[in-house]
């Protein structure tokens, strides 16, 4: 499978992650800012200006109370299905916040974040399947420590504080086309 086309954008919001440590989780986010609303220019959008750390209260004044909050995930992938990186894979994003996967906390010490814009309710699109495939075979090759048993969503990791990526998420669809294409191309991974 060919590599992802991906658009890079430079977030403030990382830091290295702890020495010596295997990236071995890929977490499954969602997002839209305001809630359901979707960036027809995703550069210009609410999202990128919050992952940017340039979100301000006079240009999303309904998202004052975000101005300030440093947060950011690897990647956003957009409704039309564009990937954009926030943080290089090798660094830590701040996506994942109190979490814990298999007994270890601090999950943002060795995963990497996946944004798709939505909400946990309305489904995503094709493109956006394509896509999050695509940048997952592209992972598991780079993270060979992450297999399809360590791909997870934000709401596995954080129970009772996160719900996403939600209900209208489609994780059958989803670990099956992981499934299929690790056993036709076991070679490439």
């Amino acid at each position: 499978m060919n590599s992802p086309t991906i658009t890079q954008r430079h977030s403030p919001h990382y830091d290295d992650r702890p020495t010596g440590e295997t990236i071995s989780l890929l977490v499954i986010h969602n997002i839209s800012l305001p809630a359901g609303e979707f960036a027809t220019e995703p550069e210009h959008s609410a999202v990128d200006a919050l992952f940017m750390g340039n979100l301000t209260g006079q240009i999303y004044p309904g998202l004052s109370s975000l101005q300030g909050v440093r947060v950011s995930a690897h990647c956003v992938i957009w409704r039309d299905g564009r990937i954009f990186q926030y943080v290089p894979f090798a660094k830590r994003a701040w996506h994942a916040g109190v979490s814990q996967f298999a007994g270890r906390e601090r999950c943002n010490d060795f995963s990497i974040g996946i944004e798709l814009e939505g909400t946990d309710d309305l489904p995503y699109t094709e493109q956006q399947y394509q896509s999050l495939i695509q940048l997952t075979f592209f992972l598991c090759q780079q993270y060979p420590a992450i297999t399809p048993d360590r791909i997870t969503g934000h709401s596995d990791i954080a129970p009772g504080r996160k719900s996403d990526p939600g209900i209208a998420f489609d994780w059958m669809r989803f670990r099956s086309a992981i499934k299929s294409g690790i056993n036709s191309a076991t070679t490439e991974f």
